[in-house]
């Protein structure tokens, strides 16, 4: 069964300082506004509503959370470059933005959405600055696939693969069709890959963090 299958909102946050504790690993879903990033939540989890789609770019204000099946979460962030937006609520989506992707201690990757038809504005470019040398993983979505000639997608894909190379191995990039329902089964697999890379609770790795110094050893070495 699909990971993102299922999904349950859980609570839409305003301000930071709404965040709800950690619990779980996040993935947090970002885009340019009118890229499908909503649209492609909903695909992915089977859900014609789960993610408002707005026919104003930019309406989405709030970060919202989705508890997936599995335990982690699915963390949708709001929408950025939409010029029609009052600068004033700008700032304000700025500041949620960047306090919950350079603070959040549980967010494990970021799923950026681009247009297929437009990847990689000067946007989608700051944003990979800005969060790629966080170590942390990012998987492209070139949504609205279905818009691009076979040939095209093709050249399209080689072409905004070639680009991320500037950003390291940590971003990959995929095709993808909210409309005709493709590329879901490699977002999902990248996604698992993620999930399965972190450390086990228990593990030698969290017992050795914490079990107690040895006999005639100080602690904290």
């Amino acid at each position: 069964m699909s990971l993102f299958r299922h999904a349950a909102f859980e609570i839409s946050v305003a301000e930071p300082r709404g965040l709800p504790p950690p619990n779980g690993a996040e993935i947090a879903f970002a885009g340019r506004s009118n890229a499908g990033k909503s649209s492609a939540i909903n695909t992915l989890a089977a859900h014609t509503r789960l993610a408002f789609v707005s026919k104003t770019p930019g309406r989405t204000q709030l970060i919202n959370f989705f508890r997936l099946r599995c335990g982690a979460v699915m963390v949708d962030l709001p929408g950025y470059g939409y010029a029609e937006v009052p600068e004033k609520i700008r700032r304000q989506w700025q500041g949620l933005l960047e306090n919950y992707l350079r603070e959040r201690p549980n967010l494990i990757g970021l799923v950026l959405i681009m247009d297929s038809r437009r990847p990689l504005t000067p946007l989608d470019r700051q944003m990979l600055d800005w969060f790629a040398p966080s170590g942390r993983p990012v998987h492209v979505l070139l949504t609205k696939s279905d818009k691009l000639t076979r040939n095209e997608a093709a050249k399209t894909l080689a072409a905004t693969r070639k680009a991320l190379a500037e950003w390291g191995d940590a971003v990959t990039v995929q095709m993808f069709s909210s409309l005709k329902k493709t590329g879901m089964d490699e977002v999902d697999a990248v996604v698992r890959q993620w999930l399965d890379a972190l450390p086990v609770e228990g593990s030698d790795t969290e017992d050795e963090k914490n079990k107690p110094p040895a006999k005639g050893e100080k602690a904290g070495g």
